[in-house]
């Protein structure tokens, strides 16, 4: 195949001169493809089969157990059904290519036993949890991490196993488990299944991206230092709970996406990968390549067969076991360069084919999206990419990595530089129209204001950034004060033209809907364990005394609104009118209006929008009472366009509208 036949560049022009890079990289994985599948004797989905051999698996005739560690000298099962000693009778045999199993009888081990390998190396030994292990606990009292046979006499069994995801437009609810809970406590998957699932659906949400689900040491890393990556989090509840909550989101009509951790792994060695066998290099590179310079992290060696299987097992796995309907993968750009991103500007095209691209990390990652599809056609790949490299979400055929989606990551960094640094009468919306449709026409983005990292401890949420303090004290219904009602205005205006600009998705972080006060900190020495600040409290937006719900009420009817138009994502989008110094924005979607007067302190009145000709209802409009705004328009006013003999051949008309400051109408063509 030749290069420039590739649609990656035909569709971009500019990508020629790198047309033998974008080829190359192609062709890697093409061959790549044919290495590990044995030309074609096998599948891809047969190679990422490993999770069916390795582990603990329970048999007709007992128990067989199997692990990957070439540079052992010795391995022995360890814990309850052997007071947690070294015996002969659970030494393993060492087999081909590394491999060591053992065969066991049926009364040897008992569901929910505990258990570790011992590993022998030259030179020393350790304790290990197994790589491929699906469950691991923690010892309230000792806080020990162990493995944990998980063997139940009723297994749960998936009512809907044919659930295909609603994707037009994709709306993403990203949530955390455990900190789910209104209480100050860990949530429970149960506890989400039956209180939070509801919520999500009444709310018009058909997606939710779980974070923190492969099991992690410490709580406080929000799940992304992984120590088992075939272990569903027992912090939460058992694997069949999780099962439970995935088919109940299933049947309430919600796709789930797991956050999926590929980038790198802990660094733990007694819970996790790091020297598992008793060398460095088992899964991770050697030498200065090792370690992440600022994740405190080891990265994974994507050149090594061995790492490729158990990490696309590991996709394989999620999608098979538990009915996932596809992941968002974390840290893509930290895999994409040697530089992990860091230090690189990427202003043009050159910073994407300059060398200093890691190969194996790229194939691992058009490997990984053309497996997911191949187990799932209907599955959902996100990627979180920071540097914009071209191809991310274009097809694999056409030349790209094959992803569904990428993050918009440039627009929750507008909008937090924005609340930082511009007064309000300098908000520009040619500025807000760029950001938030600044992207590849042959790429589907998901388009958030604000995730997770926005409320982490140490920054601001955007409903702190526009209330501060004063949430704290003026979020009763009837209170009036400046700056709330600023917050509150402006909350619902970023959400809108950040939700109604999309070309795939859009994305809310839990709580972020209804204006969730302060931020998220997890219990750590820091702040005395506490979980004040791991939590939601979801009592604030179900008072109708506060004003939490207005901003819940908006966020629910606008999420309506989208869906109420087939593949409103893919509606073209055009702008009619952009003006900074009046800071009034418009644009269409077939026929609906957009209109935003970002001007803090001047209203308008007959202002004019060149729209074509006919009768236009206001359908949606954050000034209305009901959303806690003023209610300065007439919302059931019908508005018909005014001639204008220019533009009477395109049969265009001027809306004259009143347009009060801080706010946005939805105009739909009747």
């Amino acid at each position: 195949m030749s290069g420039e036949t590739l649609k990656l560049i035909q569709k971009d022009p500019w990508l020629k001169p790198y047309v033998n890079a974008i080829e190359g990289r192609h062709n890697f994985a093409v061959e790549k493809e044919k290495e590990i599948t044995r030309h074609g004797s096998l599948s891809l989905s047969d190679f990422s089969s490993g999770y069916m051999y390795f582990g603990l698996h329970h048999t007709n005739d007992g128990w067989v157990f199997r692990e990957w560690a070439p540079n052992a000298t010795a391995i022995y099962l360890v814990g309850t059904f052997n007071s947690w000693k070294k015996k002969e009778d659970y030494r393993l045999k060492k087999v081909e290519y590394g491999n060591w199993e053992i065969s066991l009888p049926e009364n040897a081990i008992h569901h929910t036993d505990l258990y570790k390998l011992l590993i022998e190396w030259e030179g020393g030994s350790g304790e290990r949890i197994p790589a491929w292990c699906q469950r691991v606990v923690q010892d309230e009292r000792t806080k020990i991490f162990s493995a944990q046979v998980w063997n139940p006499a009723k297994p749960y069994h998936f009512k809907n196993k044919k659930f295909i995801p609603e994707t037009s437009p994709l709306l993403i609810y990203e949530c955390h488990i455990g900190m789910a809970s209104q209480a100050e406590k860990t949530g429970t998957y149960e506890e989400f299944r039956m209180n939070i699932l509801p919520r999500i659906a009444s709310d018009g949400y058909n997606a939710i991206q779980i974070m923190a689900i492969q099991e992690h040491p410490y709580y406080g890393s929000f799940g992304y230092h992984v120590s088992s990556f075939f272990a569903a989090s027992s912090r939460f509840g058992t694997p069949d709970e999780l099962k439970h909550l995935i088919d109940d989101a299933h049947q309430m009509g919600i796709a789930v996406i797991m956050d999926i951790v590929h980038s790198h792994a802990v660094k733990n060695e007694a819970e996790g990968l790091g020297r598992f066998d008793g060398s460095c290099y088992q899964y991770f590179h050697t030498g200065p390549r090792r370690e992440h310079p600022t994740w405190d992290s080891l990265c994974f060696n994507y050149e090594k067969n061995e790492v490729l299987h158990f990490l696309l097992s590991n996709c394989k796995f999620w999608l098979d076991e538990f009915h996932f309907d596809g992941f968002r993968f974390d840290g893509v750009t930290s895999m994409l360069y040697y530089s992990h991103g860091l230090g690189e500007d990427f202003t043009n095209y050159e910073d994407y084919y300059n060398g200093r691209q890691d190969g194996n990390a790229i194939v691992y990652l058009i490997l990984a999206n053309k497996l997911i599809h191949e187990v799932n056609p209907n599955a959902i790949t996100i990627a979180e990419e920071v540097s914009g490299m071209p191809g991310l979400a274009s097809k694999y055929e056409d030349g790209g990595y094959g992803f569904d989606y990428r993050m918009a990551m440039n627009i929750p960094d507008f909008w937090i530089k924005t609340l930082k640094e511009k007064k309000d009468e300098d908000w520009r919306p040619s500025a807000i129209w760029w950001e938030t449709t600044n992207r590849r026409e042959d790429e589907k983005t998901i388009s958030y204001a604000e995730s997770h990292d926005q409320a982490l401890v140490g920054d601001k949420t955007i409903v702190f950034w526009l209330m501060d303090a004063n949430m704290y004290w003026h979020m009763h219904a009837d209170d009036h004060n400046f700056n709330v009602e600023r917050g509150m205005a402006l909350h619902k205006m970023i959400r809108l033209v950040t939700a109604t600009t999309i070309n795939g998705g859009y994305l809310n972080f839990m709580g972020n809907e209804f204006g969730h006060p302060e931020w998220i900190d997890f219990p750590r020495e820091g702040n005395g364990w506490s979980y004040k600040y791991a939590r939601r409290q979801w009592n604030l937006v179900d008072d109708r005394n506060l004003k939490y719900h207005f901003l819940g009420d908006f966020d629910r009817e606008m999420l309506k609104l989208i869906c109420n138009v087939k593949n409103f994502q893919a509606t073209p989008l055009l702008k009619v009118w952009d003006h900074d110094k009046d800071q009034v924005l418009a644009y269409m979607r077939n026929d609906l209006v957009f209109i935003f007067n970002f001007n803090p302190v001047k209203s308008f009145a007959d202002y004019g929008i060149l729209t074509p000709h006919g009768k236009y209802k206001i359908v949606l409009d954050t000034d209305d009472k009901q959303f806690g705004g003023n209610g300065l328009n007439d919302d059931t006013i019908e508005h018909f366009t005014q001639e204008d003999s220019l533009y009477k051949s395109e049969q265009k008309g001027w809306l004259k509208l009143y347009i009060p400051a801080r706010s946005a109408l939805i105009l739909k063509r009747q």
